[in-house]
């Protein structure tokens, strides 16, 4: 009805003017169908008042007997006619029937349809204009006609002789049909006004709509709304991150296909945010909607999601929940992380080597050359890896060992030391090296840091005194027994970390020294975002690394799980008469086991090859 294009009517005036042309529509189909009911209505109505008229003239004594003598006996002619008709009982008895009832005419004919008494004298006599034979044959008949006095909604009922019950005439009474329109005008008119008010209320009602819509729309246009839906379809489909957006009252109302891709969800237009899949990681980020980046673990992938509320005019419209995939990042810093381990570890034993390398100048400056030849038979015994992590040779493949050298190193700057559990014995090399480390590295950095707190516990004031972190406790604990941090399993924390081959899968073990895991958080320290540290100092919170741990491992069809939550003296592993004092300390800390099955390869592995 209206064009939509850039000049077209305002949209709010286009919806006052079709709702104003839709009620006065509806108002003037509802008129006309009452005018021909209300017209209908009192042509029947005048019908039955002038058959009670006619009723009760025919049922007249006098008109019986009068009509039956003139219907019995034939009619005068002439002056003589009119003169009896025009003075006689029959004339007398119309005239004053019509004058009572405001009748247009009362006629009274005899059965041959001769009027014997009529309003104009001059038509007594004759024969009547319009059809007598129905009435005649004892019928009443209620009919709209037009005689020689206009046109009429008339009524004609049968005259009977009094005794024989005989048809000796009719009785016609007609009702003007201008007096029933003066009727029917009287009602329209009435009709009219409460029509009018409907009117003005449509009107009303319409503007108040269209205002109503103008605020739902935010005041803009048909071709705005959809450039508006053009642009925002393009938008969605073309970026690369996932965009889920929810109204106030948290129903979807936009998704894309990438954030359907990344969150593993369904997000059907007008569903619940707590119906559609979102894990409770997400979803608790998106109720939040503070605007700060919360990195989550869904399925087999790690996102960064942001959610942000929407106003406009001061008025909230919802939430938008972006999603970035970083599992590709993620991916890449774990294959990288042997890279780092390995610079780790040369940068720790740099320092011992210069150290070792300034003894053996010293000793042969001196001349004592035996005793520098035994010192580096002894090095060379050792080797590098050995140096650093005792029981190394264990381990045969290139990239775990230095993996867990490099934590090794780690661990001895934060004042733990690490080790490698008495059964420790893999013999493959690893063909899924990213979830090996995934796993395992999450699992040891866990332990480390519980191990760390735990030496800032026990080191107590003396931690206190340079400041509390966890690498002043570690010196002020161990420096008095003339040791590095880390470097006495005496006195250090203790992680200790036991690998164990079985065909292609590779079973892992993590235990500490530290104060072991919570009792309330036994049963949800595997749940995303639940952690016994505080996460203020990293991005995107903590909570995500045992959460993601466990979901690797179920990916390739194992398990990790907590097997011990610690707190009481519990040794990691039942040590026998040979065994070094080192094994036999007992952890008091958590100790997680770990299930990887498919990671383990006979021979090089892919990923060597391709380096």
């Amino acid at each position: 009805m209206f064009s939509l294009g850039p000049r077209s009517v305002r949209l709010r005036t286009q919806i006052v003017l079709l709702q104003v042309a839709v009620v006065g529509l509806t108002l003037g189909l509802a008129f006309g169908v009452f005018a021909y009911v209300s017209g209908q209505r009192l042509s029947g109505e005048y019908g039955e008042r002038a058959l009670a008229i006619a009723r009760t003239v025919a049922s007249d004594p006098v008109v019986r007997t009068e009509v039956a003598r003139y219907s019995n006996s034939a009619l005068p002619t002439g002056p003589q006619l009119e003169d009896e008709l025009a003075e006689g009982e029959l004339a007398h008895i119309a005239d004053d029937a019509r004058l009572r009832t405001g009748a247009l005419f009362v006629v009274i004919t005899d059965d041959a349809g001769l009027r014997l008494a009529h309003p104009d004298r001059t038509r007594l006599g004759e024969m009547v204009s319009t059809d007598p034979s129905k009435a005649l044959a004892g019928g009443e008949v209620v009919i709209r006609e037009h005689g020689t006095l206009g046109e009429s909604v008339r009524a004609k009922v049968p005259v009977l002789e009094r005794g024989t019950g005989r048809v000796v005439g009719e009785v016609s009474v007609g009702i003007s049909t201008t007096a029933v329109r003066e009727q029917l005008l009287r009602d329209l008119r009435r009709a009219g006004l409460l029509i009018g008010g409907a009117l003005l209320a449509g009107i009303a009602g319409s503007v108040l709509l269209a205002r109503r819509w103008h605020g739902l729309t935010l005041g803009l246009e048909p071709s705005e709304l959809a450039e508006l839906v053009r642009e925002q379809d393009a938008v969605l489909h073309g970026i690369g991150e996932g965009v889920v957006a929810a109204d106030a009252a948290w129903r979807v109302t936009v998704s894309n296909d990438e954030a359907r891709r990344l969150l593993g969800i369904t997000a059907a237009p007008g569903a619940d945010i707590d119906a559609i899949g979102l894990t409770p990681r997400v979803l608790q980020a998106f109720r939040s909607a503070d605007g700060q980046p919360v990195q989550a673990a869904v399925g087999e992938r790690i996102v960064v999601v942001t959610a942000r509320t929407v106003t406009r005019d001061g008025r909230p419209l919802g939430a938008v929940l972006s999603v970035r995939d970083r599992t590709d990042v993620e991916s890449l810093t774990r294959q990288l992380d042997a890279v780092r381990s390995m610079s780790t570890v040369l940068r720790a034993q740099r320092h011992e080597f210069a150290n070792r390398l300034h003894l053996l100048s010293g000793l042969l400056h001196t001349g004592r050359s035996g005793e520098a030849a035994n010192y580096l038979d002894e090095l060379l015994g050792s080797g590098p890896l050995g140096a650093a992590l005792p029981g190394i040779d264990a381990v045969a493949d290139p990239y775990l060992q230095a993996f867990l050298s490099a934590k090794a190193a780690h661990a001895r700057e934060k004042g733990v030391h690490l080790r490698l559990g008495p059964n420790t014995w893999v013999t493959a090399n690893l063909a899924a090296p990213v979830d090996v480390t995934t796993v395992l590295g999450n699992l040891l950095d866990n332990a480390i840091d519980a191990a760390a707190e735990q030496l800032v516990t026990d080191g107590g004031a003396q931690s206190t005194a340079v400041g509390g972190s966890v690498r002043a406790s570690a010196d002020a604990v161990i420096t008095e027994r003339g040791h590095e941090p880390g470097d006495d399993p005496d006195v250090s924390p203790v992680v200790e970390v036991e690998l164990v081959q079985e065909g292609d899968t590779l079973h892992i073990a993590v235990a500490d020294s530290g104060a072991g895991v919570t009792a309330e958080l036994v049963d949800s320290i595997f749940v995303e975002g639940v952690s016994t540290r505080s996460g203020g100092d990293v991005p995107g919170g903590r909570g995500v690394g045992l959460a993601l741990s466990r979901q690797v491992a179920r990916a390739r069809g194992g398990e990790v799980r907590l097997a011990h939550p610690g707190g009481v003296a519990a040794s990691t592993g039942e040590s026998g008469a040979g065994e070094s004092a080192e094994s036999e300390r007992p952890l008091r800390g958590a100790e997680f086991i770990a299930r990887l099955p498919g990671v383990l390869i006979e021979g090089e592995p892919a990923w060597a090859a391709e380096n």
